[in-house]
């Protein structure tokens, strides 16, 4: 997927949150993102959106203020219908904001080394707005339907980001996924195939195209390999099937949260 395309998913994947509302308890609370309702859930997509625009429109060294970001519990205002259209709102003017910038414009992202552009933020905030999406449809009962390319760019963003050395930093606890033999292979069939390689000093987890076998073969849809990884949903409830050491994914999959 391209930049120009991430701006557009941002804009369609909050349509689709947007189309969700109507009917819906926004007390409910949100498993996947545990201390959150319905209504602090879609108050930190929209505020994120806000943010991130914020954050391309005027380069700087420095984030701007993130607050409302993390401040999303114990809003009163529940109306569906104006939390729909600030929704749409906020989605709109980022990906006018991302398109006015472009691919190439500067812009501060937490990740070092090359990566300080608004496509780091375009592409970011398309799968942000995507996982998000899909706790309003799980809190809801609701199937979760994703393109099989949107799926297989999350899952090689996911991969890209959670390779960068800077994550030992950041999650310590990743450094005891490295040792012999520990390899897993993620097949979406014609969707994609991901080998995570932990057997050298750095995690490396990306496409492959060869044959490989890996200790543990996780097989399924490449939207339900993507909600595995994202944690929203366990691999026993989702279409998959595991092949292999099943201990290795359990543990792997308890330190590779970053989103």
């Amino acid at each position: 997927m391209d930049f120009d395309r991430h701006c557009t998913e941002i804009v369609t994947q909050t349509g689709l949150l947007r189309a969700s509302l109507p009917g819906v308890d926004q007390r409910a609370p949100v498993p996947s993102c545990p201390g959150w309702d319905v209504n602090a859930l879609l108050r930190h997509v929209g505020e994120a959106h806000r943010w991130i625009g914020a954050t391309v429109a005027v380069p700087s060294d420095t984030p701007p203020p993130q607050d409302a970001v993390r401040q999303v519990t114990g809003h009163t205002d529940t109306d569906p219908v104006a939390l729909g259209d600030w929704l749409a709102d906020g989605a709109e003017q980022l990906a006018a904001t991302l398109r006015r910038a472009g691919p190439d414009g500067p812009a501060w992202t937490p990740i070092p080394d090359g990566l300080a552009t608004a496509t780091f933020h375009a592409r970011r905030m398309a799968h942000e707005t995507v996982m998000h999406r899909a706790d309003a449809q799980l809190v809801i009962g609701a199937e979760f339907d994703l393109a099989d390319d949107v799926a297989a760019d999350g899952i090689d963003e996911w991969c890209e980001l959670g390779s960068l050395p800077m994550m030992f930093d950041v999650h310590p606890e990743q450094r005891e996924l490295l040792g012999p033999g520990r390899t897993i292979l993620l097949d979406g069939g014609e969707g994609g195939r991901w080998m995570m390689d932990m057997t050298g000093a750095r995690l490396d987890f990306g496409r492959t195209t060869g044959d490989e076998t890996a200790t543990t073969t996780v097989r399924g849809p490449v939207t339900d390999l993507l909600l595995m990884i994202f944690r929203r949903k366990a691999p026993g409830d989702l279409d998959v099937t595991v092949e292999g050491d099943s201990d290795l994914l359990r543990f792997w999959l308890d330190r590779v949260s970053f989103a």
